[in-house]
């Protein structure tokens, strides 16, 4: 049997125990980096099993290997390096040949970035959007905004160290001064939330390369939290 299982994303106290248990009784890990799991695994003194890298770029021929596996009768997990397999990370194609191929999976809950963020951020949760990477080129990157314009749900996106100025800087051209709130290092020892309106966040992060991913969060569409570029720098 396939099990997907959540890992931390930065603080490995943060493994659930069904989680330990999964990887401890496993037959085979299928992971992202095997150094990175292999270091989760020490650290709760987990003997190693089988590894087999599944990872951006091999997910075709590793899944093709993961189905004989699961035939056979093996139970494999499958974990990225941190978070939910197959949010922004590799998961999502094996999950949909196990689906295929009449297999049985199941998935063990634990940390999510994308929550932590919006929960952090403290806008409305009641209704948002998670849409991973935003694209790097100018005109994808506005087109990318453009689709999030008139919606009111909460947005919530990734972005590498070096790109979350020039991210937010697009996002102010397009969706106007929301508020907004980008979290880095999330769970890690070095965590930062930093709120405010767009403006102020784009003027803060433009040309600064940050440690780790971030992720950020934009209110949607909806006047209380919005301001005209006129208004003055005061309190929502």
């Amino acid at each position: 049997m396939l099990h997907v299982v959540a890992t931390p994303v930065g603080n490995l106290g943060d493994l659930t125990p069904r989680a330990r248990d999964a990887f401890t009784s496993a037959d085979i890990i299928a992971c992202e980096d095997t150094r990175r799991t292999w270091a989760l695994l020490s650290a709760h003194h987990i003997a190693r099993p089988r590894m087999i890298s599944y990872r951006q770029g091999r997910e075709e021929s590793a899944g093709q290997q993961i189905l004989k596996e699961l035939e056979a009768g093996r139970e494999v997990v499958l974990c990225s390096d941190g978070g939910y397999p197959g949010i922004s990370d590799p998961g999502y194609r094996l999950v949909r040949q196990v689906i295929d191929a009449g297999l049985p999976f199941d998935v063990l809950p634990g940390a999510c970035a994308v929550d932590l963020a919006l929960v952090y951020s403290g806008l409305p949760t009641s209704s948002y959007t998670f849409k991973g990477f935003p694209p790097r080129r100018p005109g994808a990157l506005r087109r990318f905004f453009e689709e999030e314009k008139e919606a009111a749900h909460t947005l919530v996106v990734y972005e590498s160290p070096f790109r979350v100025g020039h991210t937010l800087k697009a996002a102010l051209e397009v969706l106007g001064n929301r508020q907004a709130a980008v979290c880095i290092e999330l769970t890690k020892q070095f965590e930062r939330v930093s709120r405010g309106w767009l403006a102020d966040l784009a003027s803060e992060y433009d040309g600064k390369t940050i440690k780790g991913e971030a992720a950020l969060v934009i209110a949607g569409s909806n006047p209380k939290f919005a301001r005209d570029d006129a208004e003055s720098d005061g309190e929502p």
